[in-house]
């Protein structure tokens, strides 16, 4: 009788608890729906190429984005070399595809197996690394791939870059806006399922650990250097797809692709979006990525623009936009709940 009296509560309790999670992961995905729908819509609804065009940039850095998210939202790991990685996946299925002569599918399969082992390795040899220095050792890995791109003219075309073969699948040629608009659409929604899934899985839970106390995760069992060594490769496996995607749509890939500066964009859409959130990475990914066309008549305002976007962030939205504004709907919608 005392065993049932001490039981029954927990198990009352427990019910609307699940209820609750119930709901909002079903609100979440409806909502995902919804968006899902209504963008699968927009080449329908607007036929001018340039602005598909656009959506498709957006979603490639997107994805791109959530890869850092993950990285650097879960255990804290800040890479500048992104980048590197970017155009790493896109030389290997540009080169493999084209003067190698293998199937375009293939050779994006080989650019994104190859972009994980790269990852694998400099996972292995610099996370022992933290914060800043860190973030030094990704910055020379960017620039050494950036050097090799700019020299080795024999495999990558040089400074002047190389063209790119149409992707092939099943005798289909990928050719159009709208068509690679679809196929970088089913990516993105993909990538954010995943990601939604992995951050809510235990090993996401486990993740989440490091960011806060890595001590505390090591002192209850948690394998630290393994769990980031697999994320660290998880996200440069995504950068190398996108990468791999982004040359066989543009059909020209240049060494630009490794620059410094294209990494500290994937760093700031992160960062402006908000870290760790899936929702911020993409909201972070179209404002970086929208603005030079929205500045395309004060060119020379954009690197201003943008830093006050940054440090505003910084400032008034330390957790990011999505976090921030979540909390404060969150907070407000108690408030009048009680």
């Amino acid at each position: 009788m005392m065993n049932e009296l001490l039981i029954k509560p927990s198990g009352v309790a427990a019910a609307p608890i699940k209820s609750v999670i119930g709901q909002r992961v079903f609100a979440r995905y409806s909502l995902l729906f919804v968006l899902v729908l209504a963008l699968a819509l927009v080449p329908i609804l607007i036929s001018n190429s340039f602005y598909i065009a656009v959506a498709n940039l957006v979603m490639i850095n997107a994805v791109v984005a959530i890869s850092m998210t993950l990285l650097l939202g879960t255990t804290g790991q800040l890479s500048l070399g992104h980048a590197g990685f970017f155009a790493f996946g896109a030389y290997v299925s540009a080169y493999l595809g084209g003067p190698q002569g293998l199937p375009t599918l293939l050779a994006l399969a080989l650019a994104v197996l190859g972009t994980a082992v790269l990852g694998w390795c400099v996972a292995r040899l610099f996370l022992r690394l933290s914060g800043y220095y860190l973030a030094v050792a990704t910055l020379g890995i960017g620039m050494m791939l950036s050097i090799v791109l700019r020299n080795e003219q024999h495999l990558t075309g040089g400074p002047d870059g190389m063209s790119v073969v149409p992707f092939g699948v099943l005798g289909f040629s990928l050719q159009g806006e709208m068509v690679w608009y679809f196929v970088l659409l089913f990516v993105l929604v993909f990538a954010t399922v995943g990601s939604y899934n992995l951050l809510r899985s235990p090993a996401g839970r486990a993740l989440r650990t490091l960011h806060d106390a890595e001590i505390a995760a090591t002192s209850v069992g948690v394998d630290v250097r393994g769990y980031k060594v697999r994320v660290f490769v998880l996200s440069t496996a995504l950068t190398g797809l996108m990468g791999a995607l982004y040359a066989h749509y543009a059909g020209f890939i240049t060494p630009a692709s490794a620059s410094f500066t294209h990494s500290v964009q994937f760093v700031m859409m992160a960062v402006i979006g908000g870290i760790g959130s899936v929702a911020g990475a993409v909201l972070g990914a179209v404002i970086v990525t929208l603005l030079p066309n929205l500045l395309a008549g004060a060119a020379e305002y954009e690197v201003l623009v943008v830093g006050l976007i940054l440090l505003s962030t910084v400032l008034l939205l330390p957790r990011g936009m999505v976090p921030t504004l979540t909390a404060w709907y969150r907070g407000r919608k108690g408030r009048k709940a009680s």
